[in-house]
């Protein structure tokens, strides 16, 4: 353990979202913007995204998780959350770190939205041709 005392940062983005993620030894309670886990996620692809990086690491029931996350909707929030977790995982231990990137845990998802062009209706459509 690197330092196993004090706690381990990380920052996750997704989308628009963007997840702060603090993580301290406790007993595995996972408190987001101060609600519980299934409190705050209801989807349960959603609850298992921000679970993956302490089960695919054995870390489920060793470390208290924080997390302060904001912008974007539920998949983004999730996902963010999880690469923030990850993230803090691997600062609390570097022994943790290649089964979080055998798992690509670590990879920041980049696919964002494509914004919209002057003359078209969205970012790809074009408006509806009119003979008359």
């Amino acid at each position: 353990m690197a330092n196993a005392t004090a706690d381990s940062l990380g920052t996750g983005r997704r989308k628009t979202s963007v997840a702060r993620v603090r993580i301290r030894p406790g007993s595995g309670k996972i408190t987001i913007n101060q609600r519980p886990l299934d409190d705050f996620f209801h989807n349960v692809k959603d609850r298992a995204a921000v679970l993956a990086p302490l089960e695919s690491t054995g870390q489920l029931e060793a470390v208290d998780v924080i997390i302060d996350v904001k912008g974007g909707g539920m998949t983004g929030q999730s996902g963010a959350c999880k690469l923030g977790i990850a993230r803090a995982l691997k600062g609390h231990s570097s022994e943790l770190e290649p089964a979080l990137r055998q798992a690509s845990m670590l990879t920041r998802d980049g696919r964002m939205k494509e914004r919209k062009k002057y003359g078209l209706r969205g970012a790809r459509r074009g408006t509806q041709f009119s003979k008359r």
